[in-house]
C-alpha cells in the first residue's frame, strides 16, 4: 500500500505545483524575459511567484525539524553541502543561461508540454539530453567522478 500512497501523493504535489504554474502565468516564457528585462518592459510577477515558494518552502522545512521522518520514507534526505565549488557555479551559470535564453525553467517547461508547442517540447528534450550527458560524465566509467549523496539527518 505504501507505494501506492507515495505515487498518489507525488501526483498530487505534481498537479498542484503544475496548476500553481498554470495560474500564476509561469507556463509563458515571455513572463519570465519580462522578469529578466530590467531595464525595459519589467513584468515583477516573477518576484511574487518565488516569494510565494520560497515561503511554503521555508515553513516545509520548519515542519520536517520537528518530524522524526516523512511520511514515505525512514528518514529525511536533506543536503548537506555547503562547499560553493567549480561545478556548483558552472552549473548555476548553465542553469541561469538557459532559463534566460529560454523563458524556462525545468518544472515549468515540462508542465508546459501540456500546450502542445513544438518549441517546449524542443527545450524539454535538449533539457533530458544535458541530463544524460551529465549523467554519464559522472558515471565512474564515464568522464568524471561519480557524485556523493549527502548524508540525512
Amino acid at each position: 500500500m505504501r507505494p501506492a500512497a507515495q505515487i498518489l501523493t507525488a501526483l498530487a504535489a505534481g498537479l498542484t505545483f503544475g496548476l500553481g504554474l498554470a495560474l500564476s502565468g509561469m507556463l509563458d516564457p515571455a513572463r519570465v524575459r519580462g522578469f529578466l528585462d530590467v531595464t525595459g518592459a519589467w513584468d515583477p510577477s516573477l518576484a511574487f511567484v518565488l516569494a510565494g515558494a520560497v515561503s511554503v518552502s521555508a515553513l516545509g522545512y520548519a515542519v520536517s525539524r520537528r518530524l522524526r521522518a516523512p511520511a514515505f520514507e525512514s528518514r529525511f534526505a536533506i543536503p548537506s553541502g555547503r562547499r560553493i565549488d567549480r561545478p556548483l557555479v558552472l552549473g548555476a551559470v548553465l542553469f541561469g543561461a538557459g532559463w534566460g535564453l529560454s523563458g524556462f525553467c525545468p518544472g515549468p517547461a515540462v508542465a508546459a508540454l501540456s500546450t502542445g508547442l513544438v518549441p517546449v517540447a524542443v527545450f524539454v528534450a535538449a533539457m533530458l539530453a544535458g541530463m544524460a550527458l551529465h549523467r554519464l560524465a559522472t558515471r565512474p566509467s564515464g568522464l568524471g567522478s561519480a557524485p556523493t549523496s549527502a548524508p540525512a539527518r
